[in-house]
C-alpha cells in the first residue's frame, strides 16, 4: 500500500519527528499519529515531556538532573505510556526535559534534535483570553524551528475510514496533504478534499476553488480520493456538515481572518469547537526560501 510523504526539511541526519506529550489521554494517540507519519518517511520518532521548572519557584534551585531523577516520576509514567504503544516498524526514543518555559524548551528540544516537524496536542477548547489555541501551543506556531502538527484527538481516533482535507489555497497545503495521505494510507482510508462556496458564488471564485481542490489532489497520488465543491450560505457550516461524516479532519493553517486568529484560521477552531472529530492542523515553516517568503506575502 501506498503512503504519502511528509515534507521536511531534508536534513542530513534523515527524517525527524518529535512528539510533545505531557496529557495521559492524550499521549497514546499522539505517538500513534507520529509513527504513521515517520514510518512514511523511514525516520525516526523522539517523545518530549517537559518538567516545569518556574524561575523565582524553590524547585528552581534544584538542578535539571536532579529534577528529572527525583522529581519526574509522573512525567515519566507518561513518557513510558506513550512509548507503549510504538512498534517496530520506526526508530522511537523517549526524553524528559526540563525548562523553566513549555514552548520555549520545545523550541529548544526541536531545535537541538534537528526536527523536521514538531506534533503536539490540542484540546479545542473555546478561548477567551485573546490567546487562538492555548499560550504553549501559540507560541509554537509563531516560533517553531520546523514544520508543527497540532492534533486535537477525536472520539473517533481507533478508527479512520474517512480523511477530509478542506481546502481554500494557502502555503500550508502541500503539508496538510502529505498528512492527510501518510495517514489514510496507513489506514486504507479515503480522503475526500473539499472546497466550499456560497449558493451566489461568481464563476471566479468557483474556478479559484476548483483549482484549490486540484492543487491538493496534486498531493494525494498514493491513496482513493473524492473531490467534493460544495455550496453551503456560511462556510463554517458546510464544512462542519462535511466533517460530521468523516473520521478524521486536517486542515492547512491559514493567514486569513481576525489577526488574532492568523495563525490557524477560524474554521479550524470551530470545528474544534464545534465537532468531537479528530483535528490535525498542520503549519509549515515559512521565511526559509525566497519562495516561501513571496508565497506568504501573496496570500
Amino acid at each position: 500500500m501506498a503512503s504519502g510523504t511528509v515534507a521536511g526539511n531534508g536534513t542530513a541526519n534523515g527524517y525527524r519527528l518529535v512528539v510533545a506529550v505531557g496529557d495521559p489521554s492524550y499521549a497514546t494517540q499522539l505517538v500513534r499519529t507520529a509513527v504513521d507519519l515517520a514510518r512514511a518517511n523511514d525516520g525516526t520518532v523522539t517523545v518530549v515531556t517537559v518538567v516545569d521548572k518556574p524561575r523565582g519557584s524553590p524547585f528552581s534551585v534544584f538542578s535539571d538532573e536532579r529534577i528529572r531523577r527525583e522529581f519526574a516520576g509522573d512525567r515519566r509514567e507518561i513518557l513510558d505510556r506513550a512509548l507503549s504503544v510504538a512498534d517496530d516498524s520506526v526508530p522511537v526514543d523517549g526524553q524528559v526535559v526540563v525548562g523553566t518555559d513549555t514552548a520555549r524548551t520545545l523550541r529548544s528540544t526541536a531545535r537541538e534534535l534537528d526536527a523536521d516537524v514538531l506534533l503536539v496536542g490540542w484540546h479545542g477548547r473555546s478561548r477567551r483570553d485573546g490567546l487562538v489555541l492555548g499560550s504553549t501551543v501559540d507560541a509554537l506556531l509563531r516560533r517553531a524551528p520546523c514544520d508543527v502538527l497540532v492534533e486535537r484527538i477525536g472520539a473517533t481516533a481507533d478508527g479512520v475510514e474517512h480523511v477530509l482535507l478542506p481546502v481554500a489555497g494557502g502555503p500550508h497545503l502541500p503539508l496538510a496533504a502529505s498528512v492527510a495521505e501518510t495517514i489514510a494510507a496507513a489506514n486504507d482510508a479515503t480522503v475526500r478534499v473539499l472546497a466550499v462556496v456560497a449558493p451566489d458564488a461568481t464563476d471566479d471564485e468557483r474556478e479559484t476553488a476548483r483549482a484549490h481542490i486540484e492543487g491538493a489532489l496534486d498531493h494525494l497520488d498514493g491513496v482513493e480520493t473524492e473531490a467534493d465543491l460544495g455550496e453551503s450560505d456560511g462556510i463554517e457550516d458546510g464544512v462542519l456538515d462535511a466533517v460530521r461524516a468523516s473520521d478524521l479532519v486536517v486542515f492547512g493553517a491559514t493567514r486569513h481572518g481576525r489577526v488574532r486568529r492568523r495563525l490557524v484560521g477560524s474554521i479550524p477552531q470551530m470545528v474544534g469547537r464545534r465537532s468531537d472529530r479528530t483535528v490535525i492542523i498542520a503549519r509549515r515553516k515559512l521565511g526559509s526560501s525566497i519562495v516561501d517568503r513571496l508565497t506568504a506575502r501573496l496570500r
